[in-house]
């Protein structure tokens, strides 16, 4: 399981819940989101983006996002959940999501999410501020 999220800077464990499993006696699909949305929130805590955030009102909003199921999950288990950045452009930047269970040697999930960065007291696009970009380049260890 470490191998398979060895290229993730940032990995989250995430114990499956009864109440995440659907009548078909599987985790549904909308909390695979909830798992990569709580992988990309650390990400962001781990750069330090809140305190932009609150300092000049420009941070991150979800674009899109995809999910591929490769394995269902059912209760009890726990996941981790990594999540990386594949690619940054001026405005956004792709992140990439794997999930892995303490019941499953394979990858049981996999996915994606564009990330824009938006102004919001101006409600617009903008630029990634400089000290985020640096951050990514750090936590990432190469450059975008």
């Amino acid at each position: 399981m470490q191998a398979l999220l060895e290229t993730f800077p940032v990995v989250v464990k995430i114990p499956v819940l009864w109440g995440d499993m659907d009548s078909f006696q599987h985790v549904n699909n909308v909390i695979y989101f909830r798992y990569f949305e709580s992988a990309r929130i650390q990400y962001f805590d781990t750069l330090g983006w809140n305190e932009i955030m609150k300092q000049e009102g420009i941070g991150p909003i979800l674009g899109s996002t995809s999910c591929r199921f490769q394995i269902p999950l059912t209760y009890p288990d726990t996941v981790f959940v990594g999540a990386k950045i594949t690619e940054m452009e001026e405005k956004c930047f792709t992140m990439e999501y794997l999930i892995v269970s303490e019941r499953h040697p394979e990858p049981v999930a996999e996915g994606t999410g564009v990330v824009v960065c938006c102004n919001y007291k101006k409600n617009k696009t903008t630029q990634i501020p400089e000290v985020i970009h640096q951050a990514i380049e750090k936590l990432e260890d190469r450059v975008f």
